[in-house]
């Protein structure tokens, strides 16, 4: 006999979705045949919607002072460790541990969202995202991204807004 699938896996959603919906926050679903051999989720995910890599947002997870923080940071340049830690009062940043990020946040490398995570992180929003109407991030899954308003992100994580990324 087939288990039956929990409800939100029924509907397609993932735990970002369902916090999105349950928040009544507006989004768009973009879905895409994820291809194991890229070498960039981010660019991937920018290639396949056929949007702007300055409007695709990917999420990193960084150790600061020994505490997870989650960054977003455009996928078309990188996060600036000393520019994270510094948003939130901190002193050293390096990246996570992979497996630690993903034991923590309940995704898999790739499809980390910074929505719906298993533990609720500090998140910081790199301050380019707000000159968009719209952003791009993970839903949750590799090859499923969701968009929505800078604004809407910041709010449903708390999240600081600061300059974290570099070309």
């Amino acid at each position: 006999m087939a288990k039956k699938p929990k409800k939100n896996q029924q509907q397609g959603g993932t735990p970002a979705t369902v916090a999105l919906t349950s928040a009544g926050v507006p989004y768009t679903i973009h879905a895409y045949d994820h291809d194991p051999s890229h070498p960039s989720y981010g660019e991937e995910a920018a290639e396949a919607m056929g949007v702007s890599p300055d409007r695709v947002f990917k999420t990193l997870v960084a150790d600061v002072d020994g505490s997870l923080t989650v960054a977003v940071v455009p996928v078309a340049g990188q996060l600036d460790l000393k520019a994270l830690a510094s948003a939130v009062g901190g002193k050293r940043a390096a990246m996570a541990d992979p497996a630690l990020a993903e034991r923590t946040t309940g995704y898999v490398r790739g499809g980390i969202s910074p929505l719906g995570q298993r533990k609720k992180l500090p998140t910081v929003l790199d301050a380019s995202a707000s000159a968009h109407l719209t952003i791009c991030i993970s839903a949750g899954r590799r090859g499923l991204e969701v968009e929505l308003s800078p604004e809407s992100l910041t709010k449903l994580t708390q999240a600081v807004v600061a300059p974290i990324g570099r070309a």
